[in-house]
């Protein structure tokens, strides 16, 4: 049973709804507190992140972005990457491809 749809914790003050997933793309809508992090971490697919409220430090491979909302940044394949959100009320919309069956199958 996929978990499509339905919010989930993720990490402390962070939540996230998977909004579709179709072929050889996923989309996903996470929630954060001010402060609170999407730990460091890597994987195989390819990711776009769009803020859409608020803004976040990406760090990805050592390298540090500030992204406010309006605005994307893409993170490669294998890159270790996380975030944190600089303000209350932050929400990013992710796309990944191929889609995510670690995150469908929770």
């Amino acid at each position: 049973m996929s978990n499509i749809g339905v919010w989930e914790s993720a990490e402390p003050g962070v939540k996230r709804c998977i909004l579709n997933a179709a072929g050889e793309l996923m989309m996903m809508e996470v929630h954060f507190e001010k402060g609170a992090e999407g730990y460091q971490h890597s994987h195989p697919h390819q990711q776009m992140s769009y803020c859409l409220s608020g803004s976040f430090i990406f760090t990805i491979d050592d390298v540090e972005t500030i992204v406010s909302a309006g605005e994307t940044i893409a993170i490669p394949p294998h890159a270790r990457h996380g975030v944190v959100a600089l303000e209350e009320n932050s929400a990013l919309l992710d796309t990944f491809t191929p889609i995510r069956e670690d995150l469908l199958k929770r």
